[in-house]
């Protein structure tokens, strides 16, 4: 049966101080167009909007435990990689990229700081600890200055440490190097939001700042969802929708009530638990409850086409964070200077495993989100690595890098590619760009677009 009508891709669900955005629907199509022969395939180029995320960590890798022996498409997953089994075919691990950037060339210490600084910019940061900061414009900025007018946001800036902005971090480097890896011009870094409550309310709430806050306050003094003041819109559109489409905006509100009802689980803990600490109230007391629920949040951004530019930042670079969880009661940078022991060098395969699960974690969920004739992480593409390789050399080459997803078919996944030695990797980004319906001719020290990603 032919549709008579249509949803823009700009609806939201509106009440008092809440402002909800659509998941992809099949109503969104043209009039007249039979959804299910849009496409000839799943992934392929369509009308679904392409997104692109950029997930850092911090301190290298055990790249023996990482890099796959075998080239190609007959490769075996490392021991690190293990986790993304369930999604091997949406994945490209790409060995041998370098960042010559993030090296001294002449400034001396200050590996951690250049490594982040210069990860999605390409650009040497000038020496400093001062307001004189310097570095470029990041990968991430010059696609959202191009297309971040499409959706509500721009981009989304978030992580799991706040860091500082000022003072000095690491040799001579300004604090602000190690935690921001987003730039917006060469002397103005984006700053992350490392609160999920935070994260939640900017995603949901209307513009209007006042009431915004008011119906906030509301909402938490009577455990009210953001749902109860968009019911009546969604239960409109509902009634309109057919039934695939239903059970679409259905999964999609109840993730958001979900993450409504973990925040609120992470409020009452930290009351009770940590009376004594000044924390943000929705951050979550453990780490990994805080990298999951961050998680989810970036989903629930990409399948409401809130924004389509996303950086995320595990931990800051140089984090010593410890990991008593999986029983590793040392800090990790202090374990990245392992000095070739064996047992140092297994704790740190352990954190680099532990942080590699969430980011399959992210995966599934994208790939299980249906969007057109495809999957979200179809629709995607999802950098995920480090600026530095081993920790111990502080090395910038032959860095541990993925790239998932198959950009709206642009993208030939399931294969291990190795390219020559010093081959930029912001010639990655050159491509990633391409892709993204933003050709430029440089980011950073890049020579030129980076072949193999088509096949």
């Amino acid at each position: 049966m032919t549709r008579t009508w249509q949803v823009s891709r700009r609806t939201m669900l509106r009440g008092l101080g809440t402002a909800i955005a659509l998941p992809w629907l099949d109503a969104m199509a043209p009039v007249g167009t039979r959804s299910l022969v849009r496409a000839a395939t799943a992934g392929s180029p369509s009308d679904n909007p392409l997104r692109m995320a950029f997930v850092f960590v911090p301190n290298g890798a055990h790249m023996q435990h990482w890099t796959p022996a075998q080239e190609g498409t007959d490769f075996e997953l490392p021991p690190i990689l293990a986790s993304l089994e369930p999604v091997r075919d949406d994945l490209l691990i790409l060995s041998g990229l370098t960042h010559d950037k993030a090296r001294a060339n002449g400034d001396g210490g200050g590996d951690h700081a250049r490594s982040l600084s210069c990860f999605l910019t390409g650009c040497q940061p000038v020496k400093t600890d001062g307001a004189n900061i310097r570095v470029g414009i990041s990968v991430d900025q010059i696609a959202a200055q191009r297309h971040g007018h499409r959706t509500r946001f721009p981009s989304l800036e978030i992580g799991c440490d706040r860091g500082a902005q000022s003072g000095n971090c690491d040799s001579g480097y300004s604090c602000a190097y190690s935690s921001n890896i987003s730039w917006r011009s060469p002397t103005q870094p984006v700053g992350k939001e490392v609160d999920p409550r935070l994260v939640f309310e900017r995603l949901f709430s209307n513009e209007l700042a006042h009431e915004s806050a008011e119906v906030r306050e509301k909402r938490k003094r009577y455990r009210q969802s953001v749902l109860d003041y968009a019911l009546s819109d969604a239960k409109q559109l509902a009634g309109r929708l057919g039934a695939n489409d239903r059970r679409k905006l259905d999964e999609y509100l109840t993730g958001v009530r979900e993450i409504e009802q973990r925040l609120a689980q992470a409020e009452r803990q930290n009351a009770v638990e940590l009376p004594e600490i000044e924390k943000p109230g929705g951050i979550p007391n453990e780490f990994a409850d805080h990298i999951r629920i961050m998680t989810d949040l970036l989903v629930l951004a990409f399948q409401g086409d809130v924004t389509r530019i996303s950086t995320f930042m595990y931990a800051n670079e140089g984090s010593n964070r410890p990991y008593p969880f999986i029983e590793i009661r040392e800090g990790h940078h202090e374990l990245s200077h392992h000095g070739n022991d064996e047992g140092k060098q297994a704790k740190i395969a352990k954190i680099n495993t532990f942080h590699m699960t969430h980011f399959a974690y992210l995966l599934e969920r994208l790939k299980s989100i249906r969007e057109g004739e495809g999957t979200l992480l179809d629709h995607s593409m999802i950098l995920y690595g480090s600026g530095i390789s081993d920790g111990n050399a502080h090395n910038h080459d032959n860095l541990p890098i993925l790239l998932a997803g198959r950009g709206n078919g642009k993208i030939l996944t399931g294969r291990h590619v190795r390219y020559p030695d010093e081959t930029p990797l912001t010639n990655l980004y050159i491509s990633m760009l391409e892709r993204f319906d933003t050709p430029v001719n440089k980011v950073g020290d890049s020579t030129g677009a980076l072949p193999g990603l088509s096949g």
